[in-house]
């Protein structure tokens, strides 16, 4: 309830400056994505790491997606040897619940899946655009249907009145 929080546009510099900005130009601190400062060479600037327990990340985010020619069944054989079936079963959920939820890329919707040894983990949280309300919800499910868990849950934050908090989003 402290927390004021502001929509600010700009690559990194721009973001980051605001910290050390004066004047009304000032913020107190900026949330940027972790990864996305350590793949600049830029993770020694970070001051505080959030936990999943405190702020989920939006859902998909740390996942790579590699394609290729459907007939190059070479390159596919090649490609296949990287993939890994836990981590392709936390994203399939993810993005099933974002899915379903119709959340585009803006949406105050995070989710975060951990598969574990024969199921996937799911938690999400829906937030009203000023942060004052939200809808959290968990479920579990089986690793070999992380699609379905992703949809039920989204049922669930939609039950819950997610859809009403996403419909108060600006256009």
């Amino acid at each position: 309830p402290d927390v004021t929080v502001v929509d600010i546009r700009g690559n990194v510099d721009t973001r980051l400056r605001r910290v050390t900005a004066a004047g009304d130009d000032r913020l107190d601190a900026v949330v940027l994505a972790y990864a996305g400062l350590v793949r600049l060479g830029r993770g020694g600037e970070v001051t505080e790491v959030l936990p999943p327990e405190l702020m989920l990340p939006a859902p998909g985010q740390g996942a790579l997606a590699v394609e290729c020619r459907a007939e190059d069944e070479r390159t596919a054989a090649l490609l296949a040897a990287s993939d890994d079936g836990p981590t392709r079963a936390s994203v399939l959920a993810e993005r099933a619940l974002l899915a379903t939820l119709e959340a585009g890329c803006a949406a105050p919707v995070g989710a975060l899946a951990e598969a574990a040894a024969h199921n996937v983990d799911l938690r999400a949280v829906v937030f009203a655009p000023d942060g004052t309300a939200s809808v959290r919800r968990t479920a579990t499910g089986p690793l070999d249907e992380p699609e379905r868990l992703g949809r039920e849950l989204a049922a669930e934050l939609l039950a819950g009145g997610a859809a009403a908090l996403m419909g108060e989003q600006e256009t």
